[in-house]
């Protein structure tokens, strides 16, 4: 995808920059946590973004002591590497028994209880299982998490994040062995296409309706 590369470099600067949401801020976090490469880039964006603070006309840096960086410990407990959790662990576990929300066929979501009422999402679907074509009006975060699918434009497994914008048309499917789990974010809702498209966008228009009174 021509696009997707640009994307993702978007939103990990705006993340280094602390601009993104909570919803973006959990999705970047998640996508570096299991993708340490790209933490190089993070790194890089995170200098740029300090160095353009500290020259900053009125911003004044604060100057530090190197003991005022340590905080004494009060036991002796070895405290936990939070650079090996995943971000998302705070709000769900993927892999506990839960309740999911069955949207049709194979296809089922969880919705993660964020500040704000901010809106992201767990998408599991089963093997094999496929959504019907569509695009949005805004653009479309996939994090895969577990598992793997395809569409049109390749073949995605855990760790593979897929930004679309509403150019993007897709038919994402399901891997035929192992299913798929992603943390997704939606901007707007989706635009189906095809024989049953005119049906779910008048399915889609009612429950954003009846979600927004």
């Amino acid at each position: 995808m021509k696009n997707s590369s640009i994307l993702k470099n978007e939103l990990i600067f705006e993340y280094a920059a602390g601009t993104t949401s909570i919803a973006k801020s959990l999705m970047a976090s998640s996508y570096l946590h299991l993708n340490s490469k790209e933490s190089l880039l993070y790194n890089e964006f995170e200098n740029y973004c300090g160095e353009e603070l500290k020259n900053t006309q009125g911003v004044k840096p604060t100057t530090l002591k190197a003991e005022d960086c340590f905080v004494e410990k009060k036991d002796n407990k070895k405290s936990k590497d939070t650079r090996k959790t995943n971000p998302l662990d705070k709000f769900v576990n993927i892999y506990s028994e839960r309740k999911w929300k069955k949207i049709f066929k194979g296809f089922y979501e969880h919705s993660l209880n964020l500040p704000n009422n901010e809106n992201a999402k767990i998408i599991k679907m089963d093997p094999g299982s496929r959504v019907p074509l569509h695009s949005h009006n805004g653009k479309e975060y996939i994090l895969v998490l577990d598992g793997s699918f395809d569409d049109e434009y390749g073949s995605y497994s855990k760790g593979d994040l897929q930004i679309n914008d509403s150019k993007i048309k897709h038919n994402p499917i399901a891997s035929k062995t192992e299913g798929c789990i992603c943390l997704t974010i939606t901007e707007e809702e989706l635009v189906f296409y095809g024989h049953f498209g005119p049906i779910l966008n008048l399915i889609t228009v009612v429950k954003s309706f009846f979600l927004n009174k």
